[in-house]
């Protein structure tokens, strides 16, 4: 339509195109005639500015509501130069992203938020290296995209640091390893298993022993740590016996309890829910019991994991909470600047069920 004309002559023959042919037939002049305000009071409320009045923003989107005017899309960001989306990156994750049940919760999170806050957003796997360099180039085009969610995943991700640098809004989901101070939503994990390590004391616990999560991510190093500090709290020694890696999947569970038996532990806290299943199934394959023999408390309580039998005593993972919270400070980040960076940490929830017992009764 435009041809090899000069960019801003694209632009004005957008906005005639657009002032000829608005949806419905209908413009701001006319919502702003029909609501009684004006044309930049209407442009505020259809951006969610803050400075228009409840009265006045509810009565615009009634007018909205009744006429069903719809702003058009390339207006909106031509006004704005903004593009109203954001993407996800999800690193070395192709192969868990259909397994693992954090995915659906993360997205449904953000998907809410999104919709609340009127934008879009674009999901990005990455399976290697190759995929990181390309996938750099692409969500740092400019106009691409507002701003980025980034998985946390394990030390040295060169990618982070290449997005911090190209100074595109970021929000990092869970503790960065970066020196940098870079805007990110956390859980507090060391907080949260102190508190399920002290209640399998308080409980008459003597030999309490870990599933950890991968220690070259973040998650499964605070969640050691925060099993370490329980005891060392309670002037109780770290026995390495009681202590195997884990990474987060059920089959490593299994195999880390295998490997925890000859210990003897009395109690088990896994790292995840799914390394927890795992755990008791190796337990009921030597002939023990849960919690008769061995209490165990997991992580994560997400929906769609397979019910425990007994009922797994768990932390429960505000996880799409932690998705709209992170959307809701990107957006801070692409209207407001990125400096001061922002964070915020979520608190888990523990929840006591069947799999643990109370030695002292």
């Amino acid at each position: 339509m435009f041809g090899s004309v000069p960019k801003y002559t694209n632009i004005l023959l957008l906005k005639l195109f657009l002032a000829e042919h608005p949806l419905n037939n209908l413009t701001l002049e006319d919502i702003a005639q029909k609501s009684g305000v004006s044309r930049s009071t209407v442009s505020r409320v259809i951006n969610d500015h803050p400075n228009v009045s409840k009265k006045v923003r509810e009565h615009v989107k009634e007018v909205i509501k009744q006429t069903g005017y719809q702003p058009h899309p390339a207006a909106r960001a031509l006004v704005s130069n903004r593009t109203w989306t954001c993407g996800l990156i999800l690193p070395r994750s192709i192969n868990t992203f259909f397994t693992d049940p954090y995915y659906p919760c993360l997205i449904q999170g953000i998907a809410q938020a999104c919709s609340k806050q009127k934008y879009t957003f674009s999901l990005f796997l990455m399976e290697d290296k190759e995929d990181e360099d390309q996938m750099f180039s692409r969500v740092c085009r400019r106009g691409f995209m507002d701003g980025i969610l980034f998985q946390s995943y394990q030390m040295g991700d060169a990618l982070v640091d290449k997005l911090v640098d190209s100074g595109i809004p970021l929000v990092i989901l869970g503790r960065p390893f970066q020196k940098k101070k870079i805007s990110h939503v956390d859980i507090n994990n060391i907080e949260s298993v102190e508190t399920a390590i002290q209640y399998l004391l308080d409980t008459g616990h003597k030999r309490i022993g870990t599933i950890t999560g991968p220690q070259n991510t973040a998650v499964g190093i605070d969640r050691k740590m925060g099993y370490q500090q329980a005891l060392i709290k309670n002037n109780i020694p770290i026995d390495e016996a009681l202590i195997v890696g884990g990474t987060f999947t059920e089959e490593s569970g299994y195999l880390g309890m295998n490997q925890l038996l000859p210990a003897k532990p009395d109690a088990i806290f896994a790292a995840s829910d799914q390394m927890a299943l795992g755990a008791m199934r190796a337990i009921r394959e030597k002939g023990l019991e849960v919690p008769r023999d061995i209490s165990i408390i997991g992580y994560d309580d997400f929906p769609m994991v397979s019910p425990a039998h007994p009922a797994l005593t768990t932390l429960r993972q505000p996880i799409v909470q932690f998705g709209f919270e992170a959307l809701k400070m990107l957006i801070s980040l692409v209207e407001d600047g990125l400096e001061p960076y922002r964070q915020v940490i979520l608190k888990s929830e523990f929840i006591i069920r069947d799999s643990t017992r109370n030695r002292t009764l």
